[in-house]
């Protein structure tokens, strides 16, 4: 699933009500809605019309006196409300992909405008690499503040620093001084790649960017495992030097990232198209076969136009089946109540443990909602428009 999703599907189990709030949160704006001196009192005015407990109206009305300063606009702003506390408060780059700001109460965790503005969000890893060892760090592809950013390593590796460098000594001491650096930043070298190895299979990271050293960059691709092997790419650029261009760098591992994201999005198109028209598939097509693979935990990927039911509800249940498209098939668990679309589906997704992919408006043809299935299922099912 999502970095969004993944990381707060645990809320999706708890009770409501819970307050979605999405709202510009440029510190320049003069929108009257949405300037700073105001907004906490705006926002608080529409949570108390929209049926919102006092005590998520505080919460609410409390985050937002953290303003935007500093951070260049524009910027959205992401608060999710629940028992009197802002479970998630997020500032994001770039202004509202919904158009107007989003204030709504309702008995499930509404993600969805978190997910529009932030619709891929799968871990990589960039390693900084030296013949003396290394940084690695895991990020995230979204468009959350800090996000894409450096951050904090996940490890730090200080290798051998010994008789490290080779030296020009005369005579037959130069081989063997040349045979002990090599085996050394091998050794550093097989530290690093062990480290990026373990982070890969924790996250299921889809791409790793080693950079660094000219000849340690060599030395830990050379190292790292068969799987991580497959979504290496390594960049020539020595980050860890003094007087280094960090800009170059970054904007070179944005450019990864994003041909990493549009060639998945590619892919699972083409497995899609692959299984029309077979008798026994695995996918699923229109929303009332994907709810029905969802209801079964069936769902491998989700496939969704970010727009596509904007105007739909479906009902959330306490338990699994965890969504119905109707009070007959609720399989024992109780109703929640109608909610959006979109946001019973993303919770099913993130539930059952569901990848989740967003496509713009018309990326999926006439079929705005569809699935890749664990395992396959029957013949076709016309799809519900």
């Amino acid at each position: 699933m999502t970095h969004a999703l993944k990381d707060h599907a645990n809320l999706y189990k708890l009770p409501g009500p819970w307050t979605t709030i999405y709202v510009d949160g440029s510190t320049g704006t003069v929108d009257s809605f949405a300037s700073d001196d105001i907004l906490p009192r705006s926002v608080a005015d529409a949570m108390e019309q929209a049926g919102a407990p006092k005590e998520d109206i505080k919460a609410a009305t409390a985050a937002l006196s953290k303003t935007a300063k500093g951070l260049p606009d524009p910027v959205s702003r992401f608060i999710l409300v629940h028992g009197g506390e802002a479970a998630i408060d997020d500032f994001l780059p770039g202004g509202l992909v919904t158009g107007e700001p989003v204030i709504a109460v309702g008995p499930i965790p509404d993600l969805s405008p978190l997910l529009r503005h932030c619709p891929e969000g799968f871990p990589y890893v960039v390693a900084e690499v030296g013949r003396d060892g290394g940084e690695v760090y895991l990020r995230h592809a979204d468009r959350t503040w800090g996000g894409p950013n450096r951050g904090e390593p996940v490890a730090h590796i200080e290798g051998d620093t010994e008789h490290m460098r080779k030296v020009h000594a005369g005579g037959w001491a130069h081989g063997r001084y040349h045979h002990h650096a090599e085996k050394v930043w091998k050794s550093n070298a097989a530290e690093v790649a062990a480290e990026i190895d373990t982070v890969v299979s924790a996250t299921r990271a889809k791409l790793v960017v080693v950079s660094g050293d000219i000849r340690a960059r060599q030395l830990v691709a050379d190292q790292v495992s068969e799987e991580t092997r497959s979504l290496l790419s390594v960049v020539d650029s020595h980050t860890r030097t003094g007087g280094s261009d960090n800009e170059t760098f970054a904007l070179q591992v944005d450019q990864l990232v994003t041909r990493v994201m549009a060639d998945r999005q590619h892919q699972l198109l083409e497995r899609l198209a692959e299984q029309e028209g077979q008798a026994t598939r695995t996918s699923a097509a229109g929303i009332g076969a994907v709810v029905a693979a969802l209801q079964q935990a069936q769902v491998e990927t989700l496939l969704l136009e970010s727009t596509a039911w904007d105007n739909r509800t479906l009902l959330a249940l306490d338990a699994a089946p965890w969504v119905t498209t109707s009070p007959e098939e609720t399989a024992g668990a109780s109703v929640l109540g109608s909610v959006p679309a979109l946001a019973a589906i993303l919770r099913a997704a993130a539930l059952t443990d569901a990848d989740t992919v967003l496509y713009p408006p018309g990326a999926l043809d006439s079929k705005p909602i569809a699935a890749l299935l664990r395992w396959p299922t029957g013949p076709a099912v016309p799809a519900a428009t």
